[in-house]
């Protein structure tokens, strides 16, 4: 409808969010019965075991240019989000994640960061006032060392990279996504360390946030794996693996 490309893609990777998918579908509806430009919504079904897929397409009628998009199995959330930005058509292209921890009325200010930048990423860290429901102590001093460590090892000077709430302009930011290779949580920092390496502008913008107790990060094995994902991450620099366009 309208347009042949929209203006912005909205990508919900999701896995068995059968439960939290209404909600936030039917905000999101709200939020685009209001834009004043097209869009379009992906939401990118995880191989779930639930009825995820099926709340998904029952949203059609009131997101008229909303596609469900499956990857077979379960592939993780780095997965997902490739899945959905390769398959959109938006010039500006948005994920965020399934409970809107970031309330999609935030989206303003990441499109208006990509007036003069390639990158705009959601940050907790900022401006924690914003923050409406706090993480565990625990979950947040462990949320600060895994930070530092990204700082460190893959020379970042983004404050949070972990929050799920980024948008890019499609066509310029292709490459990063061609590029990923990280499928689980880790997935963030790659994208943004690509995201530097092939000269792409990115700026960390301060959102509102809450967080859900629904999380499906696993302090324990998912942290180790994403731990492990930044050497990954600079071994693959290393062996040139992310190729400079030419």
């Amino acid at each position: 409808m309208g347009s042949a490309v929209p203006h912005l893609s909205i990508i919900i990777p999701s896995y068995n969010e059968e439960l939290r998918l209404p909600a936030t579908l039917e905000r999101i509806a709200a939020y685009l019965s209001t834009y004043a430009r097209e869009a379009e919504v992906l939401v990118v079904d995880d191989g779930s075991e639930d009825g995820t897929a099926a709340v998904a397409e029952s949203y059609r009628s009131k997101i008229l240019t909303l596609r469900v998009i499956s990857n077979g199995v379960n592939r993780g959330k780095g997965y997902s989000v490739r899945h959905g930005m390769q398959e959109a058509r938006g010039r500006i292209a948005l994920f965020t994640d399934a409970d809107l921890s970031a309330p999609i009325e935030e989206a303003g200010k990441l499109i208006d960061g990509l007036e003069t930048n390639d990158v705009a990423i959601g940050s907790r860290a900022m401006d924690r006032r914003l923050i409406t429901v706090h993480e565990s102590p625990f979950r947040e001093f462990a949320g600060i060392i895994f930070n530092k460590i990204v700082r460190s090892i893959l020379w970042l000077p983004f404050v949070d990279t972990q929050c799920g709430f980024k948008a890019f302009r499609r066509e310029r930011c292709g490459i990063i996504f061609e590029q990923q290779t990280i499928e689980g949580f880790g997935f963030d920092p790659e994208l943004l360390y690509l995201a530097r390496r092939h000269g792409l502008r990115a700026v960390e913008i301060p959102v509102r946030w809450g967080h859900s107790p629904a999380t499906k990060v696993s302090m324990l094995h998912d942290s180790i794996q994403m731990f492990m994902d930044i050497f990954t991450i600079r071994w693959n620099s290393l062996v040139g693996r992310y190729p400079r366009k030419a």
